[in-house]
């Protein structure tokens, strides 16, 4: 085998509503949970223990904290241009009537839960997040016990990044005197 062919692999890219053709047809037979990112269809591994655990914790606090003020959705996909449809563990909306397949004009806050997709939502989904100017986003890193908060999107990257072992009360950006209490998430 040559070297230019070890390394060559064939790839279907695909637009989102081709991927929403494929899905009526049960044609995406490749797991439970798939996301559309950048054209390319990628199979998303189970939900482990630890993960459901904050998903769990989460579901209360991110309502409670928001009310009225936003739409809370979870695990549902978010249309981001053309070819790219993600769908992150929460989404936080502008609260308005509207499409069920909400796009990233209409995003507030992103929530990521990483248990084993670290290396993924880091390098491919923040900065997919950020081309696309979702203007903040919260990645719950239970591998390294840490919460990572960008904000301010520029490029394909986000201006502000921080992470802390011991999130508490964290105001969300576009959401004037709204907190999450994130005390405990970690577990």
């Amino acid at each position: 085998m040559s070297a230019s062919s070890e390394n060559w692999h064939a790839k279907l890219r695909v637009t989102v509503e081709d991927y929403h053709r494929l899905g009526e047809v049960g044609a995406l037979a490749l797991g439970p949970r798939v996301e559309l990112i950048d054209g390319e269809i990628v199979n998303m591994p189970p939900i482990g223990r630890r993960y459901a655990a904050v998903v769990e914790r989460l579901v209360p606090a991110v309502f409670a904290a928001v009310a009225d003020r936003a739409i809370v959705r979870i695990h549902r996909p978010l249309r981001l241009g053309d070819r790219s449809e993600p769908a992150p563990d929460f989404a936080l909306l502008k609260a308005r009537d509207g499409n069920p397949h909400a796009a990233n004009t209409d995003a507030l806050l992103i929530i990521e839960i990483s248990e084993s997709t670290r290396r993924y939502v880091r390098t491919v989904k923040v900065p997919l997040y950020a081309r696309h100017s979702l203007p903040e986003v919260w990645v719950v890193d239970l591998a390294n016990e840490l919460v990572h908060f960008y904000r301010r999107p520029a490029g394909d990257s986000y201006a502000d990044v921080v992470a802390t072992d011991r999130p508490g009360a964290t105001p969300i950006a576009a959401l004037p005197g709204v907190a999450v209490d994130l005390t405990g998430i970690l577990g």
